[in-house]
């Protein structure tokens, strides 16, 4: 029977140091210190992995299809996916603007968490002159949706910018009178907006609209569109 190597600095100076939790033999590396387990049966994810699935979290690929290039086990990236949503800031980081003329356009996008019945609309608003995604909000399509849209507005937005939406009437009750103007797909006052929602359906597995990797945990959902969102953010400012 070979000797035991320590897998730090390959030194023969193994001895047994008790039992881990599972009960599996336990070993203690006389020159490093090193404590570890003959063929362990979980392995140290390293950084160059995560920093792959961070990429892939970004395209339009489930986690099962992560788990298999990555070749993670699916619980290790469900834990690690639900920390790395939980983490991922709720507030748009956007270039500095000056009070002026600013014109942004928005729109709500319809998505559902766990099942068809339970709807939540992605309320977006894009800067017409830098494409970047100003304001977003995930939740219910009513009057409140677009005050939360309108409310995660930096404030230089809310301040001076005139806004282009839809006819969904809860604009209208919100956005102020003499800055916002309710328009058809016909004059492309909101083609941006709306091509950007077409990218984020397909960039986005989750939100394809005939999809099998739907979110079943709410705040995945929203760390999801978030995480896009600033990724989207960035590559402008790049």
């Amino acid at each position: 029977m070979s000797k035991l190597i320590c897998p730090s600095c390959g030194s023969q100076k193994v001895v047994k140091k008790g039992c881990i939790h599972n009960g599996k033999q336990n070993h203690k590396c006389r020159t490093c210190g090193r404590q570890f387990v003959q063929d362990p049966q979980q392995k140290r994810i390293d950084q160059s992995t995560k920093a792959l699935i961070d990429k892939l979290l970004l395209e339009k690929i489930p986690l099962a299809g992560i788990t298999r290039v990555c070749d993670v086990s699916e619980s290790w990236l469900q834990n690690y996916v639900n920390c790395k949503y939980e983490t991922v800031t709720r507030q748009v980081a956007v270039s500095s603007k000056k009070k002026g003329k600013l014109t942004i356009q928005c729109d709500e996008m319809w998505s559902f968490v766990n099942n068809k019945g339970n709807k939540q609309w992605i309320w977006l608003a894009l800067d017409v002159a830098t494409r970047e995604i100003v304001g977003v909000y995930v939740g219910e399509r009513s009057e409140q949706g677009a005050r939360q849209l309108w409310t995660s507005l930096p404030s230089v937005y809310r301040q001076c910018a005139f806004a282009y939406t839809d006819f969904w009437a809860a604009y209208g009750c919100v956005f102020p009178k003499k800055r916002h103007k309710a328009v058809g797909k016909e004059t492309g006052k909101t083609s941006y907006i709306e091509r950007f929602n077409c990218t984020m359906r397909q960039r986005v597995s989750r939100l394809v609209r005939k999809t099998l990797s739907f979110s079943k945990k709410l705040q995945n959902h929203i760390g999801a569109i978030w995480m896009f969102v600033h990724h989207y953010n960035e590559s402008l400012q790049g």
